[in-house]
């Protein structure tokens, strides 16, 4: 009995040992975890204290949430960002960053995001939804236009081979066909610019600019963290359109010591030149592609307007008497008529007014007869404002849709980043010094010689 009793004792004294020594390692299991926690706690505080640390101006001028790397001083450094997490009390730890994401990696794709996700925040997707049905007319509009260039192109060749086959030329006076392929042949932003604005004499140097130069570079894949969605055109678009001014903006041009280093910043978006009249020449150019398609098309729709235009082609070819001659006329008559009215339509945007996508009688307002004295001093036919018509701002909205989304990326960061150095006076400003996201990876000691490794991300989502 004894002996039984004696083994029941030391059984029992197993049985507590055994229960001691799992309380033991729960209670070290849940220190340890504790301590994991508590180091977690202070890595994420000091990341996201870090990054409430975004730079100011972007946000204010551009609805962008960035982190300077180089704090303001121009030399970008990650030493930088890992002394401010120290200063944010994660200074017991080693850090290392995994990977990391700047604003222009990847052509501006961390840009795209963000715009994607400001148009939506602001505007939802009705906004969008509304503009899609015209994007498809201005998407159509736009491959008309390269097949009207080319339909011209063999008109006038077809006219020409034709005077040469049969040895004959046109006369020279009171001929529409002489004015505006003198006027095509000479600068557009001359014949179109009101006469009471003054064209910007602003220019930069391209060389200076973002995507000219070296780049600093983010690294690492964030396609687990990001849904990888940027803005499309239109989104884009209606960004731009909010953030930066064009040549008819209705803000007064500032004309002090910090003004800005382009006068016409959607222009130059979209013309990418160095300078404020070649950007506006290009956009005028591309404009003119624009009108001349639905006016032309119009020209075709009124049989007025045709026998008009042969009536002419018959007076130009008296001494002719080829008929083929004066069919030919009569239709280069056309596409130089739609050319004249185009010139009109653009005078009446870059004065600030309306003119519909589509013409019809009424909206119509260049006569033939007028035709001949476009261009010459003291001509100036000026569009009549159009109700239902689009202004310049319109054109401009849909010039950006036509546009690679890639190249508008690119340009915009350029432009963001004269803006800060030319008006803000930030000379140390750089868009690529510009974090978007970050991951860290920290290693710190807990006790006894255990090591705990983890990782911490943030991203401007």
């Amino acid at each position: 009995m004894e002996n039984l009793r004696g083994e029941m004792t030391a059984f029992l004294a197993l049985i507590f040992i055994l229960l001691i020594s799992f309380a033991g390692s729960l209670m070290e299991s849940v220190s340890i975890q504790s301590a994991k926690n508590y180091r977690r706690a202070d890595m994420n505080r000091a990341v996201e204290s870090v990054f409430a640390e975004y730079q100011k101006e972007m946000l204010e001028e551009f609805d962008l949430f960035v982190l300077e790397g180089s704090y303001e001083s121009g030399s970008y450094s990650k030493d930088r960002i890992m002394d401010r997490l120290s200063y944010y009390g994660a200074g017991n730890m080693e850090h290392s960053i995994k990977r990391m994401e700047i604003i222009t990696d990847r052509g501006g794709a961390p840009f795209l995001e963000q715009v994607n996700q400001w148009v939506k925040h602001k505007y939802g997707l009705d906004k969008l939804d509304g503009l899609l049905g015209e994007a498809q007319s201005w998407k159509s509009q736009s491959e008309e236009a390269k097949k009207f260039q080319k339909e011209e192109e063999n008109q006038n060749q077809t006219l020409e081979d034709l005077l040469k086959e049969n040895e004959q030329q046109l006369p020279t006076e009171d001929n529409p066909l002489n004015t505006v392929s003198g006027l095509k042949n000479s600068p557009l932003l001359n014949l179109v610019m009101p006469k009471e604005k003054t064209v910007s004499a602003k220019s930069i140097e391209l060389s200076s600019m973002v995507f000219h130069r070296s780049l600093e570079e983010g690294y690492g894949d964030f396609q687990d963290v990001s849904d990888g969605t940027g803005a499309s055109s239109l989104a884009l678009g209606v960004y731009l359109l909010e953030h930066f001014k064009s040549a008819v903006s209705k803000e007064e041009s500032d004309t002090g010591a910090s003004a800005s280093a382009l006068e016409y910043e959607l222009e130059y978006i979209l013309g990418g030149k160095g300078s404020d009249r070649e950007n506006l020449e290009y956009v005028v150019q591309r404009l003119l592609a624009i009108r001349v398609v639905p006016n032309y098309i119009y020209l075709q729709s009124d049989s007025a307007k045709k026998a008009e235009a042969r009536a002419m082609a018959l007076t130009l070819c008296t001494l002719l008497a080829v008929p083929a001659i004066t069919e030919a006329v009569m239709q280069a008559l056309l596409f130089a008529w739609a050319f004249g009215e185009s010139v009109v339509d653009i005078r009446a945007l870059l004065d600030g007014r309306k003119v519909p996508l589509t013409k019809d009688r009424q909206s119509w307002q260049l006569q033939l007869s007028a035709l001949s004295r476009l261009g010459e001093e003291g001509e100036w036919k000026s569009g009549q404002d159009s109700e239902k018509g689009l202004d310049y701002t319109d054109y401009i909205r849909i010039l950006l849709f036509l546009q690679n989304t890639g190249q508008t990326a690119r340009r915009s960061l350029n432009l963001m980043e004269q803006k800060l150095r030319t008006e803000k006076g930030f000379t140390w400003f750089r868009a690529d010094y510009c974090i978007t996201k970050i991951e860290f990876e920290s290693v710190c000691k807990l006790r006894r010689g255990i090591n705990y490794r983890f990782a911490t991300y943030f991203g401007y989502n």
